[in-house]
């Protein structure tokens, strides 16, 4: 196995152990678990391109490893009232979405390079920034004009990102044309 998919497997181990900790309102400790995976998910990639050691099963890890955490971590700050319900629909609608889209292009028989758009990472980063601001503003309070204002931005960039991946895969599958 590659360092790059160990640093990511990490990531998927430590993903159940940051909600124990959110769920018990470990809000520290899940603070640091969760920095941990969005510095590990950065780390993987640069890793693997320096290192030579891409891979057919990170390509496939990778966005698993991310969408496990996020989805989780933003259906469970929902239910803890510490996001909005309409964000966490948004996070896992759009996830649920590429998924989807996924197995479509899969039973249409297209080869499938899975290959993140720069409006994906955009929104991962969104992602990630917004869980950040959320278990941080135990610590440290901010107006809360800023993380309304976050609440959208992440929402915007996820519709984004869940819009272009559609179009992409209308246009891989000929849609419109005779």
């Amino acid at each position: 196995m590659t360092i790059p998919n160990l640093i990511t497997t990490l990531r998927i181990i430590l993903t159940p152990i940051f909600i124990i900790y959110l769920l018990n309102e470990q809000f520290a400790a899940a603070l640091v678990v969760f920095i941990v995976c969005g510095v590990s998910d950065g780390l993987d990639g640069f890793l693997a391109r320096v290192l030579k050691q891409r891979s057919t099963l990170g390509t496939y890890l990778d966005p698993i490893a991310d969408k496990l955490i996020l989805v989780s971590t933003f259906v469970v700050l929902a239910v803890m009232e510490q996001i909005p319900i309409w964000l966490a629909v948004t996070v896992l609608s759009r996830d649920v979405l590429i998924s989807l889209g996924v197995v479509v292009l899969q039973l249409y028989g297209m080869d499938i390079r899975i290959r993140p758009s720069i409006l994906s990472k955009i929104t991962t980063c969104f992602q990630f920034i917004t869980v950040i601001g959320v278990l941080g503003s135990e610590f440290v309070s901010l107006p809360q004009v800023l993380y309304d204002s976050l609440f959208v931005l992440t929402a915007a960039a996820t519709i984004g990102s869940g819009l272009h991946y559609m179009h992409a895969w209308f246009k891989m599958m000929g849609e419109g044309e005779e």
